[in-house]
């Protein structure tokens, strides 16, 4: 489904998808990829992190021992991704967040005031942990962030 992007006159080129999908993941994955690729981390990063959905339903065409979720493997700089995470999987980096929560944030650019106040409020209600220091890739995840946004299928469409 292609839909306009917000405060744009002509449509996006590329589907919005629905989020939790493995094709939403995979496109999470190389979102995050491409723009590792352009911060140009550090030759020396070696780094993993996963971000799963603590309520996540196993993946519909994966193994079934994975469920939604995405890890990142940084190693020697260069970032990759994997669709689907196992349910008690780890990394350096370790993000737990409910499916409703992920949702609200991947519906709000990160200029968005509400954006803020909505990460901190699922930090202070435990819908959304952090595990580990994710600051070596906070260049990456910030710079992800909105194109992921505005490749997701809003709530009023889904």
């Amino acid at each position: 489904m292609t839909a306009p992007v917000s405060g744009s006159t002509s449509p996006d080129p590329l589907p919005r998808l629905a989020p939790g999908t493995r094709a939403w993941f995979e496109m999470v994955g190389r979102v995050v990829c491409d723009t590792a690729g352009s911060v140009g981390l550090p030759a020396d990063l070696d780094l993993s992190m996963v971000e799963r959905y603590s309520d996540g339903a196993p993946l519909p065409d994966g193994p079934e021992h994975l469920v939604q979720g995405i890890r990142i493997d940084v190693v020697a700089g260069r970032a990759s991704f994997r669709v689907g995470v196992g349910a008690h999987e780890t990394a350096d980096v370790t993000v737990v967040v409910t499916a409703d929560g992920a949702r609200r944030l991947n519906g709000l650019v990160v200029g968005d005031p509400a954006h803020a106040a909505t990460r901190e409020a699922l930090l202070r209600s435990g819908e959304l942990r952090v595990e580990g220091d994710p600051s070596p890739l906070a260049a990456v995840l910030a710079g992800a962030h909105d194109p992921i946004v505005h490749r997701t299928l809003p709530a009023a469409a889904r």
